[in-house]
């Protein structure tokens, strides 16, 4: 019977172990996760409809904290500049310096460089823009538009401007990853300007920091869990080791 009892008791401490090592390692991957977001990412909330129906006014979005020269067509950046208000803005870059930009060709897309673009995030399908322009960017520059192209307040009213309606780079404050609330999940690169010279840029680390916290939850709930669970199953054991069988009394 002795030894039926360390052997439960070494079962019951295995268990208790394993249990405090998950919880342990869970407490690391979900404060870790959390705090890498914290360092990486910076949560907005966007002022108007202009990018609709991509983000749309109100929502809360997290945008990876990102220098401007790492910018490519395609991305949506928080960004702010004198010369359109004194407050963050959310638009989609369609050009970058050297681009000529120029809208419409004969199916209403916008073309970057003469290449037509297909759009699918836009707002109105039929015409990328509800006046003809073009633009040629300035070297370190960006052209923006908004995706709601009927009423966003642009790249388009700034054409007289100097840059013609572009906005520096260093203008740029982040890189939109996703819509935290609501949980309308990550924004998809433009594959269109993906065949344009430097492509798309890569999604940021979020999927990694979630996956991070999710299963930290995980090993926190499922450590604290099995705990009792491996005392009580060690408990039952020395229970069941210390009965004398009816036919040895």
């Amino acid at each position: 019977m002795s030894g039926t009892g360390r052997t439960s008791d070494g079962h019951g401490r295995l268990g208790s172990m394993l249990s405090g090592l998950a919880v342990a390692v869970g407490c690391v991957l979900f404060l870790g996760g959390f705090a890498w977001a914290a360092v990486v990412y910076k949560p907005y909330t966007v002022p108007t409809e202009s990018m609709t129906p991509t983000v749309r006014a109100g929502d809360r979005v997290l945008a990876e904290r990102v220098d401007g020269a790492e910018v490519r067509r395609g991305d949506v950046v928080v960004f702010k500049d004198p010369a359109w208000g004194d407050m963050p803005m959310v638009k989609r870059v369609v050009g970058i310096g050297g681009d000529l930009i120029a809208c419409c060709e004969k199916n209403g897309r916008l073309t970057v460089n003469g290449k037509p673009i297909e759009e699918p995030y836009l707002q109105t399908k039929s015409l990328a823009s509800v006046k003809n322009f073009s633009a040629e960017v300035p070297k370190g520059q960006l052209f923006l538009l908004g995706d709601e192209r009927s009423g966003s307040l642009d790249s388009r009213v700034h054409l007289d401007d100097p840059g013609q309606g572009s906005v520096p780079r260093s203008a740029v404050r982040a890189r939109v990853d996703a819509i935290a609330w609501p949980m309308n999940g990550m924004i998809e690169r433009p594959q269109a300007f993906a065949v344009l010279p430097g492509g798309v840029s890569q999604p940021g680390p979020l999927k990694l920091q979630v996956g991070a916290v999710v299963a930290g939850v995980v090993l926190i709930v499922g450590g604290a869990a099995y705990g009792p669970i491996a005392a009580r199953s060690a408990r039952n054991r020395r229970e069941q080791g210390g009965k004398v069988p009816a036919g040895a009394r």
